[in-house]
């Protein structure tokens, strides 16, 4: 049988992501749908469900998809267009084996790829370099498939208002962003009480308004406009897929993932208390720190929405998050990232409080920390200079915590270096209680990137 080799850069650690026409073509697609599909097969499964995002290559590249999954003999579950959530919703069903979710996230309008779920887990790393291995050797499963078509977001929708637990209404505006999760928004706001403003629910590939990615404070500033004229309570936005929440207050600061999930765990500790609560190696300490204090067991862990999930599972813990605001509820729901689910837990917290967002932020503990730094580094770079960095520092006696990169805690406060899995890039990001503090943590991280040989822009 054919094989088919795919580009470099397209198997990543926690899914599959290209350039339509340049890094990912349609013929890739088939045969993402073909190995995996042998791999569902060889695991005893018998029907896989499919949904895409709302770019525009998208369509295509689901048809493709599925193509591939049916010449393994396998029943395609269409799920049609919506929120990488709604397709995890959808792959409770019994009868699914697995999923894959077209989408290119919140990358920008010709990136395209595929997110996985297999019988019940994450699927990622080591599994998605075996997808490459199959399509290679053309070592497909054959068969004869089949399809049926479903609407699954009436029923995820329901599940997702069955958790609110308000107790006030509230005034809230919603920035889709022309990403996947504006219809469901925009029929869940319609089962919640309060007054609701919806930005740019509907879909668009072209993201017309504002690149989607609520993570970037540029992209927050048509909701925050709504949220300053209406009075808001808050103002929520999602990414290109729905699986990431943005969180501005009512006076207009943004909340990130690191301090909403402070909010999350001191709920969900009431009712599992000494419970474990992962947070990613980029969080702020302070998350840590409120963690405990709230009774929890806080747990650092590696970046990525795939490996918080894996952790989640081994640990039995009830709540996870990363910085970049994928917040993962397994009390009262499945365990992954879903960013609907979490604007409505959310509202509950807020609407039950009796206070207003921006005092529960004004009382969290104050730090001063740089954004995410992501400085250019070559592919075949980037994770040496990273163990280089390691190695120097263990050398001087530092003590380094190696879970993901290279995080180092000082009097000062911390710095993290890390090798992107998405791009060619380092991630850098600093923590301290005060300016003075900051200025000589970058300048630790300066210098030793300037040791192994980076040219480092001004942090």
């Amino acid at each position: 049988m054919t094989g088919h080799r795919f580009h470099s850069s397209l198997l990543r650690e926690y899914d599959i992501r290209g350039i339509v026409g340049e890094t990912l073509h349609e013929a890739d697609a088939g045969a993402i749908g073909r190995a995996f599909g042998t791999l569902v097969r060889r695991d005893g499964g018998t029907c896989v469900a499919l949904a895409y995002d709302g770019r525009l290559s998208s369509p295509a590249m689901a048809e493709a998809l599925a193509a591939g999954l049916r010449a393994c003999g396998l029943k395609v579950l269409r799920c049609g267009l919506g929120p990488t959530p709604q397709l995890y919703f959808a792959a409770q069903r019994p009868e699914v084996h697995a999923g894959i979710m077209v989408t290119g996230s919140h990358n920008p309008p010709d990136f395209n790829g595929f997110k996985f779920v297999f019988n019940g887990k994450p699927f990622f790393g080591e599994r998605i370099q075996e997808l490459g291995r199959i399509a290679e050797a053309g070592a497909f499963e054959s068969g004869e498939g089949s399809e049926e078509t479903i609407a699954p977001q009436e029923d995820y929708v329901a599940r997702l208002v069955q958790d609110y637990d308000g107790t006030r209404p509230l005034s809230v505006a919603w920035d889709a962003g022309n990403g996947a999760a504006g219809q469901a928004m925009a029929a869940l706001t319609q089962r919640l009480p309060g007054r609701h403003f919806l930005l740019y629910e509907e879909i668009d590939g072209r993201f017309p308004n504002h690149h989607p990615d609520p993570t970037k404070e540029e992209n927050l500033a048509a909701l925050r406009e709504v949220v300053e004229r209406e009075g808001c309570d808050l103002g929520v936005a999602f990414d290109g897929d729905g699986d990431r929440i943005g969180v501005i207050d009512d006076t207009g600061r943004v909340l990130w993932g690191d301090q909403l999930l402070i909010l999350f765990a001191r709920d969900v500790l009431r009712d599992h208390p000494g419970a474990p609560i992962i947070a990613d190696v980029k969080s702020s300490q302070i998350l840590f720190d409120e963690i405990a204090k709230a009774g929890g067991r806080p747990i650092m862990h590696r970046t990525g929405h795939a490996p918080i999930k894996a952790k989640m599972a081994e640990e039995s813990a009830p709540l996870a998050g990363e910085l970049s605001a994928h917040i993962f509820f397994a009390d009262r729901y499945y365990g992954y990232d879903d960013a609907l689910y979490a604007a409505v837990r959310l509202l509950g917290i807020l609407s039950r409080s009796g206070q207003s967002l921006s005092a529960i932020r004004a009382a969290l503990p104050a730090v001063v920390n740089t954004p995410e730094h992501r400085l250019h580094c070559p592919e075949d770079r980037k994770f040496a200079l990273v163990a280089e960095v390691g190695a120097r520092l263990r050398d001087a006696g530092v003590e380094v915590n190696d879970i993901d990169g290279v995080r180092v805690t000082s009097a000062d406060g911390w710095w993290l270096l890390r090798a992107s899995n998405t791009e060619p890039a380092l991630v850098l990001r600093c923590e301290a209680s005060d300016e003075a503090g900051l200025e000589r943590l970058k300048a630790e991280v300066t210098a030793q990137l300037e040791a192994s040989g980076l040219d480092v822009p001004p942090l």
